[in-house]
């Protein structure tokens, strides 16, 4: 499965009420890191599809949801579990250090 593309619209619906773990990536184009951080996120859609759903957040178009969230910095990466934030990460990394900072 590949990453969702999350909006204010479906946020809710995708992440809240979702009946499994739900990584959501807040990033923005013109953010380096978070181009680095594209490739690593789409890995873990594929090695975690059927655990976790990922889903991507861009700062620019719903900067409602990531003000909501306190996105200060990005990447700013969020693991919901029954729609409550379970763990968080901000900053680049390995896909290794991603996984084991949210306990993947």
């Amino acid at each position: 499965m590949m990453e969702i593309t999350l909006t204010s619209q479906n946020f809710k619906n995708e992440v809240l009420e979702s009946k499994e773990p739900v990584l959501v990536d807040f990033w923005a184009s013109w953010c380096g890191p978070c181009q680095m951080m594209g490739p690593v996120v789409s890995e873990i859609a594929k090695d975690k599809a059927g655990q976790i759903k990922v889903g991507k957040v861009n700062v620019d178009d719903e900067s409602d949801l990531a003000q909501q969230y306190g996105i200060m910095s990005i990447p700013s990466f969020i693991l919901f579990k029954d729609g409550k934030i379970e763990k968080s990460f901000v900053g680049a990394t390995t896909k290794e250090g991603l996984l084991q900072n949210l306990g993947l």
